[in-house]
């Protein structure tokens, strides 16, 4: 299985909303002890655990799909999953979906391109702005300090989401491990 976290490279990008599948990411490295592979064919941050890969793409969201297709290509790998934030889901939120729209996000428009929407999807809420002409500053802005209180909770449950995915259906992960609505305190 391919897990690919969604996020944008560089140390100025990385406490941003859009970058909760990075996140997600690293903490799975840590979790599962992956040893980092020489990736500089495939423009991103490759790891291996077991017989799985972890990849944080470093071509800029809007083009993350060259970095899945090419990994995806070179290990023969069907299984992928791609690990996103998502504007629609209030902050906390976690779903999971295969196949379906971009809905916008232009590192999912990028992953449909090169490797057709057939794909699992963890869905991170991140709420959205109250206006839509201020979508791009939000994604790009860092959580506040209220979801910082809860981001390490929701990694760490998206983190037990995809490890339990691992060995299970889409379908009993979605089951257990799905946050409908979250409150912040």
């Amino acid at each position: 299985m391919l897990i690919v976290g969604l996020g944008n490279p560089g140390a100025t990008y990385a406490q941003n909303r859009h970058n909760i599948g990075f996140m997600v990411i690293n903490e799975l490295i840590l979790r599962q002890n992956a040893q980092k592979l020489s990736s500089s064919s495939f423009n991103g941050e490759l790891f291996k655990f077991k017989n799985h890969f972890l990849l944080k793409p470093l071509t800029f969201m809007n083009l993350s799909g060259n970095s899945i297709q090419a990994v995806k290509k070179f290990y023969k790998i069907e299984d992928v999953v791609v690990i996103h934030d998502d504007l629609d889901l209030e902050f906390g939120t976690l779903r999971f979906k295969s196949g379906g729209g971009h809905g916008g996000h232009n590192g999912l428009k990028s992953t449909d391109e090169k490797i057709s929407k057939e794909y699992k999807r963890v869905r991170l809420g991140i709420g959205k702005p109250e206006h839509k002409g201020e979508v791009s500053s939000y994604v790009l802005g860092d959580f506040t300090i209220k979801e910082k209180e809860h981001l390490e909770s929701l990694i760490t449950r998206t983190c037990e989401a995809i490890e339990s995915l691992l060995e299970n259906s889409l379908e009993d992960v979605s089951s257990k491990y799905t946050i409908k609505k979250f409150q912040i305190k």
